[in-house]
């Protein structure tokens, strides 16, 4: 009996061992041969190469400039192998110019790691002319490595430059949020370069290599490209460079919008500034002579420049009163320059008045008055949602980053943002779009063709991704009651620019017949005890006021906004009429405009 469980026993510890033997040989084999693989197999991500940015003619507009980055070995950052380094970056300074000894060594340990074979990159761009002819005498140094490399480069420097934005190293955050930029090292950071950065970055490729214990490379196994994609856009870089050669020296925005579908053909915000100086990082000494200029050129004023909208808002208002029912394009004031109310004159721009004024006379010769004594009939409740309704107060949806909305103030609106009650004389002025009202100029671009079509677009600089177009929305937000008042808008606008006693008539010179609407936005408040209006000239040029002027043309083919905003220019046909006219002859010897 002992020797049967004895021998069972045996039997059952020789099975038991046979199991075991099976299971490490046979049935775990396929998991250590994956193991076995992963410590064989090196796996190498491709950066992709930036796409580029070009005009509605394939001009460029944003690009990358070929050359070269320099690495140096791993794991020399020891006390026993920091001589090997510092030989190395001693080499590299005394045959490339320009490069900071102290600097490259700060920049190699920082990026050394003892658990990565990688190469350390310590140059990050050499161009191409620069360095073709040392390549051969770096590239015999087993310890360093010459990688192919690219920088962003704009060819125009300034022009555009808060359209198209610039490039700059990423940081951890943005390193966080994208594979690319870990790879790269740089990120969209403005302009369409932001708002289509996960475009134009693309995605990484990646490299597997079968390498030895020491990281020695046997062969490559797989390989998959990394790809991007390219953009265009609709803005023309022969009109772009002509409204920046004719705006000159002044301040503020212009934007030329094709009305049926919202590409924007051309537009600025002025001052400029040159994007290339931001890729690899602005001096100090540059950033300072930027940042404290009373100018803004930082400041993208397209969309973020946030300024009374002035007078150009006068139809919007009007097409409130005339929605109200309680006033229409016959009612008429008498205006005698100004008007008194809770013991405060409101002037009309006019000091001697426009006497019997009705709307149209209203809108052609920009009355203040009248639009004083129609926003007291109609009352705030009635003219706030109407303009919410053509787009102030709201962002237009442009492609570019950090849009403002700005604000059209009312009773609740006043209330919600500073716990105040609404006032009467607060409703005049903002019936003349002054006061609390701000709006960007491509929103009151966005307006313009809203009255010049009835259709509330999209604006957008994006034509196509790779040659595939790129469509964007287009709303029709009006009633059919509002629609009705449209022609009567449109001709007052065509009268302030035909009629003699139009605001515009004296200052427009085109081949293109055109409507619109100037806009006189003041800075600062005038003191009651004047009894006239300062002249402009009269004031300090950062209290002057802002001078606008949006049109539409051709007035009954209408196919272009034009909208243009000068800071501190006055009054504004004076002071835009040149550039409103120069854009519209440009559109038609161009081939834009069709009459």
């Amino acid at each position: 009996m002992r020797i049967k469980i004895l021998l069972y026993a045996f039997a059952f510890f020789w099975i038991i061992l046979l199991v075991r033997i099976y299971y490490i040989s046979i049935k775990s084999n396929t998991y250590y041969d994956e193991i076995a693989k992963q410590n064989a197999i090196r796996v190498d991500e491709l950066a992709p190469l930036r796409g580029s940015i070009v005009d509605i003619n394939n001009q460029p507009l944003s690009v990358n400039k070929l050359g070269f980055s320099i690495g140096i070995k791993p794991q020399l950052s020891s006390k026993r192998k920091r001589e090997i380094l510092e030989k190395e970056i001693d080499f590299l300074v005394e045959n490339i110019d320009g490069l900071d000894r102290e600097k490259l060594i700060k920049k190699y340990l920082k990026r050394d790691s003892p658990y990565s074979h990688k190469f350390v990159k310590v140059v990050d761009f050499i161009g191409y002319d620069e360095f073709v002819s040392k390549f051969s005498k770096l590239n015999l140094r087993e310890n360093l490595k010459i990688s192919i490399s690219s920088k962003r480069y704009y060819p125009y420097k300034d022009l555009a430059s808060h359209i198209i934005g610039y490039v700059a190293k990423a940081n951890e955050k943005d390193v966080k949020n994208s594979e690319v930029a870990k790879l790269t090292g740089f990120i969209g950071r403005t302009g369409i370069e932001k708002y289509y950065n996960s475009i134009l970055e693309g995605e990484k490729g990646e490299k597997k290599i079968k390498v030895t214990a020491f990281n020695e490379e046997i062969e490559e196994i797989e390989k998959k490209l990394p790809s991007s994609s390219n953009i265009k856009l609709s803005i023309d870089l022969k009109l772009q460079k002509f409204i920046s050669d004719i705006f000159k020296d002044r301040s503020g925005a212009v934007i030329v919008m094709n009305v049926k579908d919202g590409k924007i053909l051309a537009a600025g915000s002025f001052p400029e500034y040159d994007l290339n100086k931001f890729v690899n990082g602005i001096t100090q000494k540059e950033w300072e002579k930027l940042a404290n200029d009373f100018n803004h050129p930082f400041t993208n004023k397209l969309i973020n420049g946030l300024y009374p909208p002035g007078s150009v808002i006068k139809m919007g208002v009007a097409l409130a009163f005339l929605e109200s029912k309680l006033m229409t394009p016959y009612t008429n004031f008498y205006c005698n320059g100004s008007y008194e109310l809770g013991g405060r004159n409101f002037r009309c721009w006019k000091h001697i008045g426009h006497g019997r004024t009705d709307m149209l006379k209203a809108i052609r010769e920009s009355c203040d008055d009248y639009f004083y004594k129609g926003s007291l009939r109609v009352g705030i409740d009635k003219i706030s949602p109407v303009l919410e309704q053509l787009g102030f107060a709201h962002k237009t949806g442009v492609d570019l980053p950090f849009e403002f909305k700005g604000s059209v103030p009312g009773r609740f609106w006043k209330m919600q943002k500073y716990q105040k009650p609404w006032y009467q004389g607060e409703t005049l002025i903002t019936s003349i779009g002054q006061g609390y009202f701000l709006s960007t100029p491509l929103q009151v671009a966005k307006y313009t063709a809203l009255l010049a079509t009835g259709y509330s677009v999209t604006p957008h600089f994006l034509e196509s991704i790779d040659g595939v177009r790129v469509d964007f929305d287009k709303k029709e937000i009006l009633t059919k009651e509002q629609k009705k008042y449209l022609p009567f808008l449109r001709r007052a606008m065509r009268e302030v620019v035909s009629n003699p006693r139009g605001t515009g008539h004296r200052y427009i010179k085109s081949k293109v017949e055109i409507a619109g609407k100037t806009g006189t936005a003041q800075v600062v408040g005038i003191p009651q005890s004047e009894k006239k209006r300062m002249k402009e000239s009269e004031l300090e040029y950062y209290h002057r006021s802002h001078a606008w002027f949006t049109t539409y043309g051709p007035y009954k083919n209408p196919q272009f906004v034009v909208t243009v905003m000068v800071e501190h220019g006055g009054h504004g046909g004076a002071a835009t009429g040149d550039v409103i006219s120069g854009i519209y002859d440009k559109l038609l010897e161009f081939g834009y405009i069709k009459q």
